[in-house]
């Protein structure tokens, strides 16, 4: 039952019987009927369920620097709104004896103003940016209890649940989502107890509710940016039904094909809803096994504004078809400047987050380490980084260091001197190093590079100096190094296999790159990009893709990610026959059993589904049958798999396929790669 507000005030006068009462609790007696306010009362018996400590002199330690820079981040709205307005009062506050606090709607202290003198005293108390100030962590007070009602509540001195706490007085109220009206955070007036003023609850409910106007202001202002954004996708004349959903995930605006075409899918959501058709991170492709079902066949397209989510179109196409996101990338290309990033295809937030920390690291001079699988996009992103970078001016230069035996690597990377060994140039050569030198030196797969070679590496980046192989002399280097691997390095270390001395070096910071099939909802605009770029090489008309072959392309899991993506891409185009691709030019691994192309036999499905057993029985069967197609050639191989050869190799090892490699070239009476 919610209180009066005449319960919501403290009084003072009570104080003493309030305190008596407080120590029969702590004592093991019962609690008196009618000796304490309703709302201090019923706080008192939940601290008592949830065995607080009375005895607690502060609350618990703050958060870390980057858990509460998180929360800030995470609460970044609801700081927009309150900061301009609790900095009208900084100076009313600062002869009051008193501070205003802004809280998240866990209890998380995110921020402190007014009177300085107190700011030691709130120290003592932990009533600072971090600190938990929930009923749970301690007891009765205005944050907490004011979020456990989530009403407005003054708590003055003894009524204060925890020993450490009673010399202060408090009044907070909750601040609440215009459009929902969940809470958001808790504003609250704190003061020793002898600034008691009936007046603080009645500042904090001013506040909070200028505070509220002032986020209905700013929802309405990024609702018209994202509106503006999506304007020539509403007034499109096709018939496709069209959603715009904000941050939050709630519809903001509808097409008037949308009706029919939720009503088509069976869904009953309404504009005006305030629920979320799904989660931000469903609709941000970060997990789309959390999409409803309604949603799954529907391109989304993230909207942005200066790196920042505004919102969400989806289009529900009549006829699914690569075409639209073609002209969807055609009409954000156009607002797009060009970036020394701009190659990296897609909208995803966990590739926007990868994009943006590349960006944030680009400026300084330390070595970044990328982490993906083989096929990603590492060295677009190194290419990014470097472009950025005060090394822009200077050389960029790639080395893959998988695949090359120990000594070419070393003469790769070092150079040799005249006379080094049988066969090398006579007046010596310079190494990848070198030629590197005033710029960025890009090693790919550097979790390949042999163990005795990388203190030789490592003596270049702490010493700035480099030996070509024969020379005794050393020449004087200045590079950038970015490196890239698909291993993970720290259990490299552990096994012995990479130094640790080597590896703190280049992975000062790091980027990780998100395979494709955990952004899938970038996939048909890497399909837009590659159709474009491809067609203009060749020569050719673009083509669309038809509902079947697009469906194809966004259900399978591309182990080999943009590279293998591109290579299907390809290779559809060349096999295509007329305008629109059909699932029977899609490389064959790509099609379901559902979908194989006319004439091609269908196992049984007790026999298909016999064969699944696991992920890794799947990419057996694919190394096996790209063996078997490419005649044990095992670089025609990797390259119709979309991995590395050096990966195909250790996969090879892994699985223990080296009979398959043997008995395929036998078969064709080769005995070579």
């Amino acid at each position: 039952m919610t209180s009066t507000p005449m319960d919501w005030i403290s009084r003072p006068d009570h104080d003493a019987s309030v305190l008596l009462a407080w120590e029969h609790m702590i004592s093991g007696d019962k609690l008196p009927d009618g000796g304490l306010r309703s709302v201090v009362d019923k706080s008192w018996r939940r601290c008592l369920d949830s065995r607080v400590n009375p005895k607690a002199e502060s609350a618990p330690p703050p958060l870390d620097d980057g858990r509460l820079a998180a929360s800030l981040e995470k609460n970044a709205r609801l700081m927009d709104a309150s900061m301009p307005l609790i900095e009208q009062t900084r100076d009313f506050l600062s002869q009051t004896g008193t501070i205003m606090l802004l809280a998240d709607p866990d209890g998380v202290i995110l921020q402190l103003a007014g009177d300085a003198r107190i700011v030691e005293p709130a120290g003592e108390v932990r009533l600072i940016p971090g600190c938990n100030w929930t009923e749970i962590n301690c007891g009765t007070n205005a944050i907490g209890t004011a979020l456990a009602l989530q009403q407005p509540v003054q708590i003055h001195g003894a009524e204060h649940f925890c020993a450490g706490i009673k010399r202060w007085t408090c009044s907070a109220t909750v601040i609440r989502d215009p459009l929902d009206h969940g809470v958001l955070g808790v504003i609250d007036v704190s003061g020793l107890a002898h600034t008691y003023s009936r007046h603080s609850l009645a500042l904090a409910v001013s506040l909070a509710d200028r505070i509220e106007g002032r986020l209905a202001r700013l929802l309405m202002e990024r609702r018209m940016r994202l509106l503006d954004r999506c304007a020539e996708y509403l007034g499109s004349d096709r018939n496709d039904g069209v959603l715009v959903i904000d941050e939050h995930g709630r519809i903001v605006k509808a097409n008037q094909h949308a009706a029919t075409m939720l009503a088509q899918r069976g869904v009953t959501v309404k504009l005006g809803d305030t629920a979320p058709v799904a989660s931000t991170s469903a609709l941000a492709g970060d997990a789309p096994a959390l999409l409803p079902e309604w949603l799954r066949s529907a391109h989304i397209d993230t909207m942005r504004d200066h790196g920042a989510v505004l919102g969400f179109l989806i289009v529900m196409p009549a006829a699914a078809r690569i075409a639209a996101s073609m002209s969807l990338r055609a009409a954000r290309t156009k607002e797009k400047s060009a970036t020394p990033f701009a190659r990296i295809v897609g909208e995803s937030a966990a590739l926007r987050a990868a994009v943006a920390k590349a960006e944030k690291l680009a400026p300084s001079r330390v070595p970044v380490l990328l982490l993906g699988e083989t096929g990603v996009g590492k060295e677009l992103f190194a290419q990014g980084i470097h472009q950025s970078s005060s090394c822009a001016s200077g050389p960029f230069v790639a080395l893959n260091c998988g695949g090359l035996s120990r000594d070419l690597l070393a003469s790769e990377l070092f150079g040799y001197a005249e006379g080094a060994f049988t066969g090398a140039r006579k007046s010596g050569a310079a190494g990848k190093i070198e030629a590197a030198n005033g710029g960025t030196l890009f090693l790919d797969e550097i979790g390949e590079m042999p163990i005795d070679i990388q203190p030789h590496l490592l003596r270049v980046l702490e010493e700035g100096e480099i030996y070509r192989l024969g020379e005794n002399a050393p020449r004087k280097v200045n590079i950038r190094l970015i490196a890239a691997t698909h291993r993970n390095l720290r259990e490299e270390v552990a096994q012995g296999k990479f130094r640790m001395d080597l590896f703190y070096r280049i992975a000062v910071t790091n980027v990780c790159i998100p395979p494709l099939r955990e952004r899938r909802s970038d996939i048909p605009a890497l399909v837009a990009e590659w159709l474009h770029r491809l067609c203009e090489r060749y020569g050719m008309a673009p083509p669309t893709f038809d509902d079947e072959a697009a469906a194809c392309l966004e259900r399978y899991d591309w182990p080999g990610n943009v590279r293998e993506l591109r290579n299907a891409v390809e290779s559809s185009l060349l096999m295509a026959q007329g305008s629109v691709i059909t699932s029977d030019s899609l490389p064959p691994e790509i099609l379901p059993s559902a979908a194989l192309p006319s004439g091609t036999r269908q196992e049984p499905l007790a026999s298909t589904q016999a064969k699944i057993y696991s992920l890794e029985s799947a990419e057996v069967e694919s190394i096996r049958n790209a063996l078997a197609h490419c005649e044990g050639n095992l670089t025609k191989a990797a390259t119709h798999l979309g991995i590395a050869k050096s990966t195909l190799y250790e996969k090879i090892r892994k699985y223990r396929l080296s009979d398959a490699v043997s008995n395929t070239r036998n078969g064709r009476g080769d005995t070579h790669a």
